[in-house]
């Protein structure tokens, strides 16, 4: 093993045994040279004054050189701020400043020990990192029945995690606490679990309320309370669009050093928060109540970057960088949040009307982009491809009877046709 892997893992093991055994063998294997290209380019930086020949970009007239094809599109920008590699960690300013937004948006984050967010590439990108680092073959990834279905790919795929479902709901339809608590337990014997929270939910737009979250934490303390070691990790990809009665801050901030057996991630993103979809700038953050865990994980973090990205990409980050420091961005921001909580309350006024109660139900929905629909009498995939074929309406099927529906993409004044139209869909089936 790597001297620099071996000085790593010391110092995880010193500061936390726990968080060592949750590290997967990559996990333990990989590091951050810091005697390489990177380095010594970084060394060149501060005190090669005559000729700088270290980094393989090209410079003319001492800036970036660069096409004006290009150049002119974004001439609102320094060629410095988008040409030249962005750090493998990302831009500094934008992960202080990105820190300094989950403090403000996340008030129980206050008094805890966490990192300084690592940019990704996105958010699939910052949960692949999480896979990479935590996830060996055999280890329970821990996750709701209504899940994004990445995850398999990610953390089943990708690194043979066995992946362990409970349903989302309870018979209540709140959040099934006892089901996750159930999951967790099973894993007493392998001693290490990871568990993905996503809040907003994809598919159903479910946010817990406070007992619900209250709940969660509990329920993970237990676990670790009877030796489970817990990879406690936030999909935060829709923060910030809660749009009625739910916690409105990140679990990251109540499970933030809630036990020496929980080591917490946080993964988000400006990708869907600040709708900027394509520019994929995403971040991943820990918190651990040691230094130098920290401090090692996030190297080891760089380390994964290093191998299969090196960095992001540089022109997005400083977009997004931008925007946040904008005077106008939180008046902007708010007028969107808007616009989305009208779709979604006009989409529950439309399903409360009893018009389609014969032929559904939906799950709780009260955040984010999506809702879902149950079924009662037609399958999933046949309405899904019949509206699709019949009347050039895509809806996602996941399961026998769930239909998920993005009202985030639809104006408000074609949400009552659209849910028309899907009844009339099965109108049709029903018939046929």
């Amino acid at each position: 093993m790597n001297p620099l892997a071996e000085q790593l893992n010391e110092s995880i093991q010193a500061g936390s045994s726990h968080v060592y055994s949750m590290l997967s063998q990559l996990g333990k294997e990989i590091y951050f040279p810091k005697e390489g290209i990177l380095s010594q380019s970084a060394e060149a930086a501060s005190l090669a004054k005559t000729y700088n020949a270290t980094i393989g970009i090209a410079l003319e007239g001492g800036v970036p050189m660069h096409l004006a094809v290009i150049q002119d599109k974004l001439s609102a920008y320094q060629p410095k701020d988008l040409y030249p590699y962005a750090p493998p960690a990302g831009k500094p300013e934008l992960r202080t400043v990105w820190r300094d937004k989950m403090l403000k948006e996340t008030p129980s984050l206050e008094g805890k020990t966490f990192g300084n967010p690592i940019v990704t590439n996105a958010l699939t990108h910052g949960l692949s990192i999480v896979a990479d680092l935590f996830a060996e073959e055999g280890d329970a990834v821990i996750y709701p029945d209504k899940n994004w279905e990445n995850y398999e790919l990610t953390f089943g795929i990708r690194r043979h995690g066995e992946l362990v479902h409970y349903p989302l709901f309870d018979d209540q339809l709140n959040f099934n606490s006892a089901g996750l608590l159930e999951a967790l337990l099973a894993q007493k014997d392998k001693g290490k679990a990871i568990v993905l929270l996503n809040f907003p939910n994809n598919p159903t737009g479910y946010t817990p309320g406070a007992e619900e979250a209250d709940a969660i934490v509990d329920t993970i303390r237990q676990a670790a309370e009877a030796g489970v070691n817990v990879v406690a990790v936030t999909d935060d990809a829709y923060f910030g669009l809660f749009f009625e009665d739910s916690i409105h801050e990140s679990l990251f901030g109540k499970l933030a050093n809630l036990h020496p057996r929980v080591l917490t991630v946080k993964v988000d993103g400006a990708t869907k928060e600040e709708f900027v979809w394509g520019f994929r700038v995403g971040f991943i953050t820990y918190a651990h109540e040691d230094a130098a865990v920290l401090h090692a994980l996030e190297q080891k973090t760089l380390g994964i970057i290093r191998a299969t990205i090196s960095s992001g990409p540089h022109p997005s980050q400083t977009f997004v960088l931008d925007a946040l420091k904008a005077p106008e961005f939180e008046a902007q921001k708010l007028e969107k949040f808007e616009i989305m909580k009208g779709r979604a309350n006009k989409v529950k006024s439309i399903l409360d009307s009893g018009k389609y109660g014969e032929v559904w139900d939906y799950y709780p929905f009260n955040s984010g982009y999506f809702m879902c629909l149950k079924l009662k009498d037609v399958g999933a995939e046949q309405l899904r491809t019949h509206l699709l074929q019949k009347y050039g309406v895509g809806t996602i099927a996941l399961g026998e009877a769930d239909l998920r529906i993005a009202f985030s993409c639809i104006e408000e004044s074609g949400l009552e046709d659209l849910f028309d139209t899907i009844y009339r869909g099965v109108l049709d089936l029903q018939t046929t």
